[in-house]
């Protein structure tokens, strides 16, 4: 039997991309739709062959461990001679089916903090395996099918008699010639190779719920790659990625931040237009405010996650005193030290103080 890498003129180090292109090279010079002689097809199936087992790693793997007399087979045709089953498990019944379900696959998307707000949809492109639109996954060229295999009529297997310690014993084995489908594609697609399947980078839309967080899973069922043969689709899994906000956290369905107040504000009190993540809020700040306490604004944080309802806006008062005063300033201050009578500094408890009260109000208050 013929080397397969010398039938497609490859070395036993090609990678799969030299491989197929090798394949589709000689398939354009061998197809009968091409070069209707009849060594020209004799060769051609010799390249598809060798193509269907040096394209699938588990059979090139096992091909290249010494698939003939002496190798990894031929001590699989002993174990299977005194344990009657396939090499590592038991023997399947019937023909394999060229069309099986395709692998899953997964995608990793950010989104911006905005977008968790309320969700928004979002065009996603995935590198995938769709259908082959030449032959429409039946692997085969336009016009032409599958022919039964003469050596397995079909059954995919063939049997085997060995005589043993034990006997004669009767085994069943796929069948090398159709690799144990029952059938043989003559005329292979060239489009895919006769995969039926290609390679494509689709583009579609996708939902992006509210409220998800990093390392927040969705499964889109069928939206996987399509599988060989024309298979099924597997499952596509979008997982998501919050991108860091410059001035909002979140804490569960609450948005978090920081509003620095004047001290004059602070003292007297104000009303405040401040802009939020999905448009302005209105804030009004009572006289006599402290650094760290908290302003709640209710139902604008974040659309809880299969809900309709909004966490809260929380804003930490940072209370800043003036560097640079006039003169006129520094007069009307000192003034206004003199009307009042102030404790002294002294030191407090640490909850009692700014990075207390913050840490305190931001994370247990309800």
């Amino acid at each position: 039997m013929a080397d397969h890498y010398e039938t497609l003129g490859v070395t036993r180090e090609a990678t799969p991309e030299e491989i197929k292109k090798a394949y589709r090279r000689l398939a354009r010079q061998l197809h009968p739709d091409v070069n209707p002689s009849e060594e020209a097809a004799e060769k051609f199936k010799d390249v598809t062959h060798a193509y269907d087992v040096l394209s699938d790693p588990e059979q090139r793997q096992r091909y290249d461990m010494g698939g003939g007399p002496g190798g990894a087979a031929g001590f699989g045709d002993i174990f299977e001679t005194f344990f009657g089953g396939g090499f590592g498990g038991g023997a399947q019944r019937g023909p394999r089916s060229r069309s099986e379900r395709g692998d899953d696959a997964m995608i990793r998307v950010d989104v911006s903090l905005e977008d968790v707000i309320f969700g928004t949809q979002r065009e996603i492109s995935v590198n995938t395996a769709v259908l082959c639109s030449v032959c429409q996954g039946s692997c085969c060229q336009p016009g032409t099918h599958p022919v039964t295999c003469d050596v397995c009529g079909g059954q995919g297997q063939v049997q085997r008699q060995v005589r043993s310690l034990f006997g004669n014993v009767v085994t069943m084995h796929p069948c090398g010639s159709c690799q144990g489908y029952g059938t043989i594609i003559e005329h292979p697609c060239v489009e895919c190779a006769g995969k039926g399947r290609v390679r494509e980078r689709r583009t579609f839309p996708i939902d992006v719920p509210s409220g998800i967080d990093t390392g927040t899973r969705l499964q889109m069922r069928g939206g996987g790659e399509v599988g060989p043969g024309g298979g099924p689709n597997g499952d596509l899994f979008i997982e998501f990625r919050v991108l860091h906000h410059d001035i909002f956290s979140r804490d569960g369905n609450d948005l978090l931040c920081t509003m620095q107040l004047s001290m004059t504000d602070a003292i007297l009190g104000t009303d405040a237009k401040l802009a939020g993540l999905d448009g302005d809020v209105q804030v009004t700040v009572e006289p006599g405010i402290q650094s760290g306490d908290m302003l709640t604004v209710r139902g604008r944080g974040i659309q809880g996650l299969r809900s309709t309802t909004r966490g809260d806006l929380k804003i930490a008062v940072q209370v800043t005193t003036p560097t640079k005063l006039s003169n006129r300033e520094k007069d009307l201050m000192r003034q206004f030290a003199s009307l009042r009578k102030d404790e002294q500094p002294h030191l407090g408890e640490f909850h009692q103080g700014f990075f207390g009260k913050i840490r305190d109000r931001f994370f247990r208050q309800g």
